[in-house]
């Protein structure tokens, strides 16, 4: 039995002192299955037990300076993968009024969206109303940015009631606002509210163009009056299938088509 207790004691000493640093503190150990170290900071504030370092998993609890650094660059990784792979998408063109009279077009860009008017391009409605067809818009902005340098931005929902369709558009070219107008536009049959918002956009484009100063005679009196006296003319027609008569204005060198006749 005392020599039972004697080879102990010898076997308690020699663990100790390979446990412990010249100050009786205990050294950084590697424990098998668990973390590749143990500080010794962490084992001298806790009660000691040569089985609690022996426990599968165990880790020593994180240092806050550590964690916080961790994080840290956890963030900065995620915002660099971030900005890697989400392109930059640009204003919200349902909000923002970006680039709005920052600076002028250059003169070449001017010159062609303030060109005079063909007259052969044209149109009256039958009841005196000048116009441009649309298709004509878009050729001149093309023609001025580029295709692909210009485009209607939507703003806003579209609102339909029993008789029309409206929705407000903005006009960006080359990254910039140049106008906020909202188109309209009526139909009679339910089944027409596709092709009516088609017709809204287009109205919408027309009015944006005001600003940019294409086709700006068809907003002058005298303008206008001099082409209905010199191009256009007024005249009586017949409905050939409710046979009521009217007066409707055309080009003069156009007629009136079916149910119309002259």
């Amino acid at each position: 039995m005392r020599h039972t207790k004697l080879v102990f004691a010898i076997t308690r000493n020699a663990t100790s002192k390979k446990l412990c640093n010249s100050n009786g503190c205990l050294k950084q150990l590697s424990i098998p299955g668990s973390s590749p170290s143990l500080p010794s900071i962490w084992l001298n504030h806790r009660p000691f037990h040569i089985s609690s370092f022996c426990a599968e998993n165990r880790t020593a609890p994180p240092k806050t300076n550590e964690t916080e650094k961790t994080l840290k660059n956890e963030n900065e990784l995620r915002s660099d993968v971030q900005e890697a792979n989400i392109p930059d998408m640009g204003p919200n063109w349902q909000t923002s009024f970006y680039g709005l009279s920052a600076q002028p077009f250059s003169k070449e860009i001017s010159s062609t969206l303030t060109a005079p008017l063909s007259l052969e391009d044209v149109e009256i409605k039958p009841d005196g109303i000048l116009y441009l067809p649309e298709i004509k818009y878009r050729r001149i902005l093309n023609s001025a940015f580029g295709p692909g340098g210009w485009g209607l931005a939507p703003r806003g929902n579209t609102t339909v009631t029993s008789k029309s369709v409206s929705r407000e558009y903005a006009l960006v070219c080359h990254g910039r606002l140049v106008s906020v107008a909202r188109g309209e536009q009526t139909y009679f049959d339910p089944e027409g509210v596709a092709t009516a918002s088609e017709g809204c956009k287009s109205n919408a484009l027309m009015r944006c163009c005001k600003d940019l100063g294409v086709a700006s005679e068809l907003w002058d009196p005298r303008f206008i009056r001099t082409f209905k006296r010199e191009r256009c003319t007024e005249v009586f027609v017949e409905n050939v299938m409710t046979k009521k008569k009217r007066k409707l204005w055309r080009r003069k060198e156009d007629r009136f088509t079916y149910p119309y006749k002259e």
